[in-house]
């Protein structure tokens, strides 16, 4: 531990020391990374900080801008793969801490960090419709937001009213759906240096709640047969290409098609129940997974002639995240 602490060039122990005395919520040093992540992969997080209030988020935010300190937020680390180095950054967890949940009427506000399957059952429990597509998305609200994810190619933009966040000197800031611009797979917030905090949603209150629950129960039937869900992964690698869709099939089909199912390189490989997910089988690097990546979109830009879009994005040593 002392020796990764040493080679910090930004988060030293000063920093970690001022963030403890500050903030009366958990800050971890020198996590492994390969015991957050959902590839399990990646080298070291500097320190590790979990808001549990706003008020903690505010002042957690104006202390980074303060310092002029490099930062990451993850959630469920689901969509992000962590460089096998140490990374030098503060990362800030919003998760089972930072989840509450309130409902009125056909409304429910939720804070960021909530579990997407666990807000999904909430509604379903109160009879409200529009979230039943998410139940098995492995995530929290915020990065569901900010990939305007979901499945049956659906996203969870269209149940939104408004979106609350944070901005880098710890102001809070209020979005509209139509301000969110969101798109397949898009949003406004992947380009601001925002954090989402909060949601309001707005749901469907005619539809019986039975119907909600076998549809859902649907969902993860089809769901665990298709998809390997007892392995090391990160979900859908690939974005689907409405054009690629409709000429060749989903990536996953697609991926297929030139024979790369099963393809491995070092500890990773593409898996060999859905050719859109890549697993690790206990060994992977990150190293491993970006070849196979690469691997994967270069054939089937070779055979398609369409370049298939990373839904994951790559974390670097100093903490930023980069397309792939």
């Amino acid at each position: 531990m002392a020796r990764f602490m040493n080679k910090l060039r930004t988060i030293n122990s000063t920093v970690i020391c001022e963030l403890k005395q500050k903030l009366s919520c958990t800050v971890e040093e020198g996590v492994k990374l390969s015991e957050v992540s959902q590839w399990k992969v990646g080298g070291r997080a500097a320190v590790i900080v979990a808001p549990e209030s706003m008020e903690q988020f505010i002042q957690l935010r104006q202390y980074i801008y303060q310092h002029q300190l490099p930062y990451l937020v993850i959630g469920n680390t689901t969509n992000l793969l962590f460089t096998d180095e140490n990374i030098d950054a503060i990362f800030i967890h919003i998760g089972e801490n930072f989840s509450n949940v309130q409902i009125k009427d056909d409304k429910i506000i939720a804070e960021s960090g909530v579990w997407v399957p666990r807000l999904a059952r909430i509604a379903m429990t109160a009879g409200l419709s529009g979230l039943e597509h998410t139940c098995g998305i492995p995530g929290t609200l915020g990065g569901l937001i900010v990939m305007n994810g979901g499945s049956q190619r659906k996203g969870i933009g269209s149940s939104i009213e408004s979106v609350t966040t944070l901005d880098e000197r710890g102001k809070i800031k209020s979005y509209s759906r139509n301000q969110c611009d969101f798109g397949y797979r898009k949003s406004v917030f992947q380009t601001k240096r925002e954090i989402i905090v909060q949601a309001a949603l707005r749901l469907n209150t005619t539809r019986n709640k039975n119907a909600i629950r076998r549809e859902m129960i649907d969902i993860l039937r089809s769901r665990n047969k298709k998809f390997p869900r007892k392995m090391a992964q990160c979900g859908s690698v690939f974005v689907s290409n409405p054009a690629m869709y409709k000429k060749y099939g989903a990536p996953g089909k697609v991926i297929e098609d030139c024979g790369l199912k099963g393809y491995q390189w070092g500890g990773a490989q593409i898996s060999t129940t859905h050719a859109n997910f890549i697993v690790n089988n206990g060994t992977a690097k990150a190293t491993d997974i970006l070849q196979l990546i690469e691997q994967a979109r270069t054939i089937v830009k070779e055979k398609t002639g369409y370049e298939m879009q990373v839904e994951t994005s790559f974390v670097n040593m100093s903490g930023k995240v980069l397309k792939i």
